[in-house]
């Protein structure tokens, strides 16, 4: 197929163009980051003139939307840009896609569910997203859907669950795999959420079950993540563990926070009936990977 992927560059999106090109698909890739290749244009979400002339000699069978403003802390900081960009930036996409009769990948967010309790289905009628970023992508995926019932665009909201690659973004904004993994490598004190829960879905992993997705017909809505839901205390004392690291010295267990959510329990159901996807990479796999990348990016000496 021809494909194309904007927001190409993101943590996310260099891994699924590889996957894509690995299948024997065609790419053209799009982002905001200032570059210049043959295969490349670009753009800004709110503001895609940059992109049409491109995308519509290239003829995409399929779209993928991962250009977004991510993460609860950074969301909350920049309320303008999150709402442009995830709203006006995801109707955008929808009008090139209905210009070229292109399928829609729309990435969501499993924070559009909220801090509600129990199995979180994706037909639930109840999702109350407490933060900007699940608030913004709620709204984008009902754009989605309106396109959908009403001007017969052929599309996927997929909702992830805790993406990560060891290769990914550092900073404080990420998430904890990535954050606890460099702090305490650094022998700086981590903060856990108590009680909290997660499903972690390696990258590797990822990009098999969205390259799946193009293979769908019709409308869905879909949860893509891995199946063993583990505590946050976990991923900390097995990275303490693996490390010799003073766990009591170094982890400093701590209320949830505001906004935020304390489990996140998905139902999985569709990704293994429709797509037939059950991941192959554990939780303890990939913090062996993280701790062994990081370690090589601080320049730890062990």
């Amino acid at each position: 197929m021809k494909i194309l992927v904007i927001g190409s560059e993101g943590n996310i999106g260099q891994f699924l163009v590889a996957h894509l090109r690995k299948e024997g698909h065609e790419v053209l890739r799009s982002d905001i980051i200032q570059q210049w290749a043959d295969d490349y244009v670009q753009t800004d979400a709110i503001s895609m003139q940059d992109l049409y002339t491109a995308a519509h000699k290239f003829k995409p069978d399929a779209i993928y939307h991962l250009a977004a403003m991510v993460s609860r802390v950074t969301c909350e900081k920049a309320p303008h840009l999150t709402i442009n960009t995830n709203l006006a930036g995801t109707n955008n996409v929808l009008q090139l896609c209905k210009d070229l009769n292109a399928r829609l990948i729309n990435f969501s967010t499993s924070e559009i569910y909220g801090n509600i309790t129990g199995l979180l289905t994706e037909d639930r009628t109840d999702v109350n997203p407490n933060n900007r970023y699940g608030l913004s992508k709620l709204l984008a995926e009902k754009l989605v859907k309106y396109e959908v019932e009403q001007h017969g665009l052929q599309a996927v909201n997929i909702r992830p669950f805790m993406y990560y690659h060891e290769t990914e973004t550092r900073g404080d904004h990420r998430s904890a795999m990535i954050r606890f993994a460099e702090h305490l490598l650094k022998d700086e004190e981590i903060e856990v959420h108590k009680n909290s829960e997660r499903a972690w879905l390696h990258m590797e992993d990822a990009v098999v079950a969205l390259e799946k997705l193009l293979y769908l017909n019709g409308y869905h809505e879909i949860n893509i993540g891995h199946p063993k839901v583990v505590s946050t205390e976990y991923i900390a004392k097995y990275m303490c563990e693996k490390l010799g690291k003073n766990y009591s010295k170094l982890v400093n267990e701590i209320d949830l926070p505001t906004r935020m959510t304390l489990v996140k329990l998905p139902d999985l159901r569709k990704q293994k009936e429709l797509m037939g996807f059950e991941p192959k990479i554990t939780v303890e796999m990939g913090i062996d990977r993280v701790l062994e990348e990081m370690k090589k990016q601080i320049g730890y000496q062990w």
